[in-house]
């Protein structure tokens, strides 16, 4: 079918831009990820425009009404702010119509089980706080369905994301070097490459920051990139609603979502344990080891939650410091308490050069809303064959630790979020936190006292522990 042009010309220029020209290969199809919603739509409708052979691919990852127990969900209940299941089915067939593409749903549930829900489970039974949405994008989305997509033989595949990508040939110091040799670590796994091939594109933050999704895509590897493509990149989200309802899509003015897709209301309800009687009930102590009380299963607790504590006659306002999985205690203590230093990180991705890390001129996120804040990032080589260089093949058996330092200190930090990496616009990669340096649960020591906390330290922890708040409830 034929669309009308774009009203406005920030439109033309990602249609017709960076994507268009890196994927032109005559009759080979450019495959879409279509959740349902507005943004994937539309990124679908701006590569048509652009002369694309378009195939939109949707993901069902779980069914509602065919699995309540499993999931925690009501009987039959369809979700209005979730993605991939039921009503998000249809709506993403009734703009593949509109859109006059060819569409096809995909039964990725067991997939998404194992990989997605059940490392949900895990994360918070070690006392983390998962990130669903990271693991989602990292074994389904970039993995299993950009696999699909190949063996298509598509040129490349395309997301909904708020997230850019360009060619990067000037931008790294490092692959100006006479070697060329880029040194990355992918999923936990050292590996070498040659700059030019699949590390010629930088990973970029949305030019809309409020709308930029980079936190939850750090774990893409440079190979992967090469074959993505991120139409919305340079768009605002007003500006892509115009665009739906400029080119009649259905969903134009579809509810975003926001939700954890697979909870209906609360992640409790997804732990059998907590609903038998033998549930494991553990201590709550404070800073010093003083049992003040007990909790109900170190799985209803993250870092940084002060409700739903059950501890009353309090002076001071008391918050979860840290949990101990092998213990089964859950620690509180003041505000101040929250504050750390830095992380250590494990998973580490990066998506360029160590030599990236030496400008010093970097910055870190490890909640997907906050201000990105100025770190120190420092790589160390531990295990066999440290130190040997940097060359190809070099430091074989060893393995490479991370430890970001704040510039100052940060409260609400919990194991088992993101850290991720940025110089400037440019997403350098990340790593899962595996701990956090200040205050120290199993010897009750910390290096961070009350003076340390500034004003502004409170005015940031408060928009952090809200950000907690809303994954506790």
């Amino acid at each position: 079918m034929s669309l009308p042009s774009p009203s406005f010309s920030v439109a033309s220029r990602v249609a017709y831009g960076t994507t268009a020209r890196a994927c032109r290969s005559g009759s080979r199809p450019l495959v879409v990820a279509m959740s349902g919603g507005v943004d994937s739509s539309v990124a679908a409708g701006l590569l048509c425009r652009a002369g694309h052979r378009v195939i939109g691919i949707t993901l069902q990852l779980y069914d509602e009404r065919r699995r309540p127990s499993e999931l925690g969900q009501a009987s039959g209940a369809l979700r209005a702010k979730s993605c991939c299941a039921g009503r998000d089915i249809m709506d993403a067939r009734a703009a593949a119509r509109q859109l006059g593409i060819a569409h096809y749903v995909l039964d990725f549930e067991q997939r998404f089980q194992s990989t997605v829900v059940e490392d949900f489970l895990a994360s918070y039974r070690r006392g983390e706080t998962p990130l669903p949405c990271v693991r989602c994008n990292q074994h389904v989305k970039f993995s299993s369905l950009l696999s699909v997509a190949r063996d298509l033989g598509a040129c490349g595949l395309a997301t909904g994301h708020y997230i850019r990508k360009a060619g990067g040939k000037a931008s790294s110091k490092a692959r100006c070097e006479s070697t060329s040799k880029v040194e990355s670590i992918s999923n936990g796994e050292e590996a070498n490459g040659e700059a030019g091939d699949d590390g010629e594109f930088d990973l970029l933050r949305a030019r809309d920051l409020a709308k930029d999704q980079s936190y939850f895509l750090f774990t893409m590897t440079r190979e992967q990139l090469a074959f993505l493509h991120f139409p919305l990149g340079d768009l605002r989200k007003d500006e892509t609603r115009a665009l739906a309802r400029e080119m009649g899509l259905p969903n134009a003015n579809k509810v975003e979502s926001q939700d954890i897709c697979f909870v209906s209301s609360r992640y409790t309800q997804l732990f059998p344990e907590l609903a038998s009687s033998s549930r494991r009930r553990g201590e709550i102590c404070d800073l010093s080891g003083r049992v003040l009380g007990y909790h109900r299963g170190i799985e209803c607790y993250t870092v940084g939650q002060r409700r739903g504590l059950g501890l009353g006659g309090l002076r001071e306002p008391l918050y979860v410091v840290s949990l101990d999985a092998e213990r089964n205690r859950v620690y509180v203590g003041e505000r101040w308490a929250l504050s750390v230093r830095g992380v250590v990180l494990r998973e580490l991705n990066l998506l360029g050069a160590l030599a990236d890390f030496d400008d010093g001129e970097l910055s870190v996120k490890f909640r997907s809303l906050m201000t990105a804040e100025r770190a120190r990032v420092t790589f160390t080589r531990s295990g066999k064959g440290a130190g040997k260089g940097s060359g190809k093949g070099s430091g074989k058996g060893s393995q490479l630790r991370c430890e970001v330092t704040f510039a100052r200190a940060q409260q609400g930090v919990s194991c088992g979020q993101a850290c991720v990496f940025y110089a400037g616009e440019r997403v350098l990669g990340g790593g899962i936190i595996d701990k956090t340096i200040g205050y120290d649960a199993n010897d009750g020591t910390s290096d961070v006292t009350a003076k340390d906390v500034t004003a502004k330290d409170e005015l940031d922890a408060r928009e952090n522990l809200d950000e907690v708040a809303v994954a506790a409830a």
